[in-house]
């Protein structure tokens, strides 16, 4: 299998980041940026204005556009790589039979909030895109580090292992290895948990707690997102891979995980807009917490940080309360 062309959705860190390097070995690259503006900075100056901005892009291959069906037209693979917040808006103009035939790759990491879908059921419910055809792109990875080069791994999952062998031949470079899965949903689904867990890891630090306790936060919350996604999609896996548990491991430490800098801001205590404001990028996490506790009314899963977490963010408790509370029920 081999793509010709690919489309990357998406203007933001993480779709820099897949566009360089995608650049490696696609010979054609079709980048979806929303700005008219941001789209003829590219084309002058070979660097995306607002993201990443050190990573210099080779516009023999990069081809940024404004026109999202043009692009989605032309190009036989599609990567998504937009906040899920956005993405229900940002298709709402195209075609239902757009992405008849292609093969379609999900790097978000988060929820469709209006659906409480995650980005494969998404697109499979709206716009008919069997599951074969359906990908995901996940960590443990941050966007800034591929900026940088450093050695990063990434996993490519999709149920016809073929597909996922395809893309993860066409990300594997230098400096980024690739592993391939077949668990489409509980690589999605721990993708979007994480973020979660990143908040929560967040917190505790703003409100000062230290490396002992966030050590035994996050032993809790791979169990819980064990719990979680075993209940939605229960097959065999292990969630010690890198998928589940390194991707948690990157977003709850790394100095470059939005989601934690969002809830160290929570726990400082900043109210959840004006953390937004002040962040001028999207933590996912935020908009999927909702959606978890939401889903998890059918599941009925116990995830104590999870709610912890919603109840902070959606019910306005008391971020140090709300963590007194869940240090009783972690171990």
């Amino acid at each position: 299998m081999n793509f010709k062309s690919v489309a990357v959705i998406g203007g933001g860190s993480w779709a820099t980041a897949i566009v360089k390097i995608l650049s490696n070995n696609v010979n054609e690259i079709h980048w979806w940026v929303r700005n008219e503006e941001s789209v003829t900075f590219i084309k002058r100056y070979q660097h995306n204005p607002n993201y990443l901005s050190d990573v210099s892009l080779d516009l023999k291959i990069v081809k940024p556009s404004t026109n999202l069906e043009e692009i989605i037209f032309t190009s036989e693979c599609v990567v998504l790589a937009i906040p899920a917040a956005f993405l229900k808006t940002a298709l709402s103009t195209l075609p239902p039979s757009i992405f008849q035939n292609k093969k379609i790759f999900s790097a978000i990491k988060g929820i469709v909030p209006e659906h409480n879908l995650i980005v494969g059921e998404y697109m499979n419910s709206h716009f008919n895109v069997s599951f074969e055809n359906i990908g995901v792109i996940t960590g443990p990875c941050h966007a800034e580090e591929v900026a940088l080069e450093k050695l990063s791994y990434l996993t490519v999952a999709s149920s016809d292992i073929n597909t996922a062998t395809a893309m993860a031949s066409f990300l594997n470079c230098r400096f980024i290895k690739t592993i391939v899965s077949d668990d489409i949903f509980g690589t999605e689904y721990a993708a979007v948990l994480k973020n979660v867990m990143s908040i929560a890891s967040g917190i505790c630090n703003g409100l000062g707690y230290g490396d002992n306790f966030q050590a035994v936060l996050i032993s809790n919350g791979i169990r819980e997102i064990k719990r979680f996604v075993d209940a939605v999609h229960p097959i065999k896996r292990d969630i010690n891979d890198s998928a589940y548990l390194g991707d948690l491991l990157v977003t709850a430490y790394s100095q470059f995980s939005r989601n934690r800098t969002f809830g160290a801001m929570i726990g400082k205590g900043y109210s959840v807009k004006s953390a937004q404001l002040e962040m001028n990028m999207v933590a996912e996490g935020y908009y999927a917490v909702a959606c978890i506790h939401e889903i998890n009314r059918k599941f009925k899963v116990e995830i104590p940080i999870c709610e912890a977490v919603y109840n902070i963010l959606y019910k306005n408790n008391s971020p140090r309360i709300e963590m007194q509370l869940l240090s009783d029920k972690v171990n």
